[in-house]
């Protein structure tokens, strides 16, 4: 068995990448996937320190939760990398790499081998001028910017790939993090840009997780709004929170594997 990659990639930080990679990292789990992840930003390790952090409070707490097996790669060889992937894989349904927010050859590489290509960026015409540039006054896409080339020639070479190894065709999802739910005109001209540019370049479009306090609460812990009985008692922000992060999995349409399908649902709800 070939673990399914997810490769969760944007040159530009701050939005949101890593918080979104755990979450479906332990939406997987929750669906009784087994999942691996390995961090490829080893200053920072972001993904790898939130999931060392959940092992924690499991042994803390004397409690059992879904999870990952991960690690951090901080080497400087692909054929390298390429092993260790290899390695923490074997026997494992899906393997979720976290990039730097920055060019990053190691990036570079594993988007090439990825089933599923994850693009988070908030929702602003900042993040956007990453994979396009609109015009001022029209606000209509006038070109591809560097990253959005970039994915395109990925595409491209996995093409090749797909043909060559029988492997899955790559599927680019981008996903809006951080949605405002104000300056309406100016969302519509974004969503009317994203849509335009998706059938250019032929990414998906899909829902993230919004902003709130309650995620970065939770990295000490390790824990996700998933962890249903572990949390305390939750808002009414917390529950809309937990649905975003079930639509953001589901959105993602994942090859989850079928025995314990049900168990997100179950844990999730309210």
């Amino acid at each position: 068995m070939t673990a399914h990659r997810i490769v969760f990639a944007n040159e530009k930080g701050g939005t949101g990448k890593s918080t979104t990679a755990v979450h479906v990292a332990i939406g997987l789990a929750y669906q009784g996937a087994k999942v691996a992840a390995i961090d490829l930003d080893p200053r920072q390790r972001t993904l790898f320190r939130y999931l060392e952090n959940r092992v924690e409070t499991e042994q803390r707490r004397e409690i059992a939760l879904p999870g990952a097996r991960f690690a951090v790669y901080d080497g400087d060889d692909v054929n390298e990398l390429d092993a260790l992937s290899e390695e923490i894989a074997e026997g494992y349904d899906f393997l979720i790499f976290d990039t730097p927010g920055r060019d990053d050859v190691f990036a570079r590489h594993v988007a090439t081998t990825a089933d599923t290509l994850v693009t988070p960026l908030n929702d602003s015409f900042v993040d956007f001028d990453l994979i396009g540039q609109v015009e001022s006054e029209s606000f209509r896409v006038k070109k591809l910017s560097f990253y959005a080339e970039l994915m395109w020639e990925t595409r491209k070479k996995r093409g090749l790939k797909t043909i060559q190894d029988g492997r899955r065709e790559l599927d680019w999802v981008v996903v809006r993090n951080r949605v405002q739910h104000v300056e309406a005109r100016n969302m519509r001209r974004l969503d009317e840009a994203l849509k335009e540019l998706s059938k250019r370049v032929g990414f998906r479009i899909a829902s993230g997780l919004s902003e709130r306090v309650i995620y970065r609460e939770l990295f000490p812990s390790g824990l996700t709004l998933l962890d249903k009985g572990h949390l305390g008692e939750l808002g009414t922000s917390h529950l809309v929170a937990r649905q975003e992060l079930r639509s953001l999995v589901a959105g993602l349409n994942l090859p989850v594997p079928a025995r314990d399908k049900g168990q997100l649902e179950l844990a999730s709800q309210a």
